[in-house]
């Protein structure tokens, strides 16, 4: 049976297509170096449609919901907002979207609305079919085997993500399966999927020509290519904490789950950076309101969309 080139098939790259994701996304918010604004506004307020509701609040509106933000971000009610505090406020906004996307999966791929989803749905909603291959029996064409070594895996994560050991997941568990780096008793299994994947030797640890994998310089460059450099570099100064030369399962963590903090921590001292106006390394509300279109154009209000969320302007929150 010959399969074919898949797109669905990418669903199963989660871990590495959100960190692929991450970095081109940071490519073109900031090519060369350089902030773009109007990125912020055209690419990541949440489509045409979020667009045109954000055009449509009033700018007394704008300045109701973005004070009740503020207020929220302001967690020791100080009056200012840190870089902490900004941090945080970014992190969980990361983290509740991701959520609420999850959930509207859910929705999709339980076909019979029994709240649950089982394997066979999953495949169904992916595939429109349902796929079963042989765990011991490799398949001779390259790129058919490589679809059902991931499919393989895609099956361990929901399998460990279901923890009752039901006829399929419920939307905790279903959440476990598509942010497996959200959930701790995931933490092991991501762990240990990235070690069989990397650890060529299995020493239990990835070393840097195994975390650049395949690549072998060409015998005719003077050097490495600047992809090559820049992966290096990665791996010696984000990755490589003890500076031994090698990740342990810890250090691979940071690599193999997007490190949200790190982009939230980003944004926050940019933000300082560009509206703190006295210098104090920190921000106050009239500082920020005096800056709202920049504000509104970055992830602390997730490009202005939770400016159409009563999660984060509710009083409530």
């Amino acid at each position: 049976m010959r399969l074919g080139p898949r797109p669905a098939a990418l669903g199963l790259l989660l871990l590495c297509a959100a960190v692929a994701s991450a970095g081109d996304a940071e490519e073109l918010h900031y090519p060369q170096g350089e902030h773009r604004s109007d990125y912020d506004r055209e690419a990541l307020l949440g489509g045409q449609e979020e667009v045109d509701e954000y055009v449509k609040l009033s700018p007394e509106e704008q300045h109701k919901r973005l004070k009740s933000i503020i207020k929220k971000i302001d967690l020791d009610s100080d009056g200012f907002l840190t870089e902490s505090e900004l941090s945080s406020w970014i992190q969980m906004s990361f983290k509740h979207y991701a959520m609420q996307e999850a959930k509207q999966q859910f929705v999709e791929y339980d076909k019979n609305s029994d709240g649950s989803v089982s394997w066979h749905e999953y495949n169904i909603q992916m595939y429109d079919r349902v796929i079963d291959f042989d765990e011991n029996a490799a398949l001779d064409d390259a790129e058919e085997e490589s679809f059902r070594q991931l499919h393989l895996k895609d099956k361990k994560r929901f399998e460990k993500a279901n923890q009752d050991a039901g006829p399929g997941l419920n939307l905790e568990e279903f959440i476990a399966f598509e942010h497996p780096e959200e959930v701790d008793y995931m933490t092991e299994f991501v762990i240990q999927e990235a070690l069989e994947e990397h650890d060529k030797n299995g020493d239990g640890f990835v070393s840097l020509e195994e975390f650049l994998g395949d690549y072998r310089r060409d015998p005719t460059a003077n050097e490495d290519p600047e992809w090559i450099l820049v992966e290096k570099d990665r791996f010696l100064n984000d990755y490589d904490k003890d500076t031994d030369g090698r990740l342990d399962p810890q250090e691979l963590l940071s690599w193999v789950v997007p490190n949200n903090q790190g982009i939230a921590q980003e944004e926050a001292l940019h933000l300082i950076d560009e509206m703190d106006l006295n210098s104090d390394r920190k921000l106050s509300e009239a500082e920020i309101l005096e800056n709202q279109d920049l504000f509104l154009t970055s992830e602390a209000t997730d490009y202005g969309r939770q400016l159409h969320d009563e999660y984060f302007y509710h009083d409530e929150l």
